[in-house]
């Protein structure tokens, strides 16, 4: 498991992490972080902490939607803040497309194209939030407001 971080997925999200903040690391896990709840399990911690990355398809684009663990995002709720009538869930393909990871390892940070982020507000709750870092089995530590930074992310109520 210590060979992940040679992973290019894992290294690309590395080197933005230590170019916005040297103290930002990436933790190898044992076992699988590939869901909220395996994440949260590995890091003893609550699962709303989990930072959850969810690629949203548009017409045109994509919007990449930064969810709380224990929350499920609302669909409806990005229709109407984007001003859009088609938005769905994007497909694994296009989410290795567009970020360059795969389901279940999917970073905040570090993708192939940028998109729009939206950040779930109620993620604020928590003193540490815990985010995949490129790869299933590896995840950052990052607080909430160094998030927003990282993402240039806007917070709105998402779920």
């Amino acid at each position: 498991m210590a060979n992940l971080i040679e992973k290019e997925s894992v290294k690309r999200v590395l080197r933005i992490l230590k170019d916005f903040d040297k103290s930002l690391e990436i933790t190898v896990l044992d076992s699988s972080a590939r869901t909220a709840i395996d994440a949260a399990a590995s890091l003893k911690c609550e699962v709303g902490a989990i930072v959850k990355s969810l690629l949203l398809r548009t017409d045109n684009s994509f919007i990449l939607c930064l969810v709380s663990g224990d929350k499920k995002c609302s669909l409806n709720k990005i229709k109407k803040i984007l001003n859009k009538k088609d938005v769905s869930m994007a497909s694994a393909d296009q989410v290795k497309k567009q970020t360059g990871f795969s389901i279940g390892g999917v970073s905040p940070v570090a993708h192939l194209e940028k998109s729009k982020t939206l950040i779930d507000s109620s993620l604020s709750r928590f003193e540490n939030l815990y985010a995949a870092a490129g790869h299933p089995n590896s995840i950052f530590k990052i607080k909430y407001q160094q998030l927003i930074k990282i993402t240039q992310g806007k917070e709105e109520d998402i779920v």
